[in-house]
């Protein structure tokens, strides 16, 4: 014990902080044994990856279906059907969401959009477009932490609600039990957490670089990540913020039908009602 303490203090910039993620995320569990020493359980700190290994086939994830199933979260639907679903993250508005809206408009598709709390407080006239086209709001958190690094179920909570009680003054209805984890980050004791408030987790199976806004991709590189690794069963994450995203994304969809792709309604499969098509007297204008 006196040998991993003198490795903590010369390593502190490192190791310290490696122990205290570790305990966060129950993968360490102090102990009140004689000695004071630490009991290292099963588990692992994960940033959400995917390793592509066929064309037209799912990618496989550092966590697999199974394993999320158990916390009701997935990251790919059923891969035997060639049904795709889209989803957006939005941590704030730039001017490209209408043309995204356009456009999932324009061929039927209902979407996802997770949300933070600055989006509901400077946007109400978008989120209201949102519920009333027939897409799902889901929650992205409040302040778009690094949920992995919270501890406490009344903490990763009051992120989560936060959100909802902003969607709910706004639309006037619960908000839809869809989460995603910030940056994709994430631990199994916060699958268990937002299972336990009633969330179905929500990872990705196709996505691709368009979250730097001054860095977007040309048309072309876009199209050369998207097509070629779409799948049956694909939870598409794109992100709203994205120039290249509202000027393609019309093309895009008409691309993904021309390979014999239908869009599903995630929210609809998951919990068993679909955003409201029509909002409550007065809401929207």
């Amino acid at each position: 014990m006196k040998e991993f303490l003198r490795l903590l203090k010369r390593r502190r910039g490192v190791l310290i902080s490696t122990f205290a993620i570790l305990v966060i995320c129950g993968i360490v569990t102090t102990v009140a044994a004689g000695n004071g020493g630490a009991l290292f359980t099963s588990g692992e700190i994960t940033n959400w990856g995917l390793s592509f290994q066929k064309q037209g086939e799912a990618p496989v994830g550092n966590a697999s279906s199974e394993y999320l199933a158990q916390y009701d979260a997935l990251y790919c639907k059923d891969p035997a059907e060639k049904k795709l679903y889209i989803t957006f993250d939005a941590g704030f508005e730039n001017g490209n969401t209408e043309k995204i809206l356009d456009a999932l408009k324009k061929h039927g598709v209902k979407a996802v959009f997770f949300l933070v709390g600055n989006y509901f407080e400077t946007q109400p006239d978008l989120v209201k477009r949102m519920v009333s086209e027939g897409h799902t709001v889901g929650n992205h958190t409040y302040s778009h932490p690094d949920m992995s690094a919270i501890a406490d179920e009344a903490s990763f909570q009051n992120e989560l609600e936060k959100n909802a009680r902003l969607y709910q003054e706004l639309i006037g209805t619960e908000m839809p039990k869809l989460y995603r984890p910030p940056q994709g980050k994430f631990c199994e004791n916060n699958l268990r957490m937002a299972q336990k408030l009633g969330y179905h987790t929500v990872f990705w199976s196709l996505a691709y670089v368009d979250w730097y806004e001054n860095d977007q991709p040309t048309r072309d590189e876009a199209f050369q990540k998207l097509l070629p690794r779409v799948h049956p069963g694909a939870v598409v994450l794109l992100h709203s913020t994205s120039k290249t995203n509202g000027e393609i994304l019309d093309e895009l969809l008409t691309e993904w039908e021309k390979q014999g792709y239908t869009f599903g309604d995630l929210a609809g499969e998951l919990l068993g009602t679909s955003a409201p098509q029509q909002l409550p007297f007065g809401l929207w204008q």
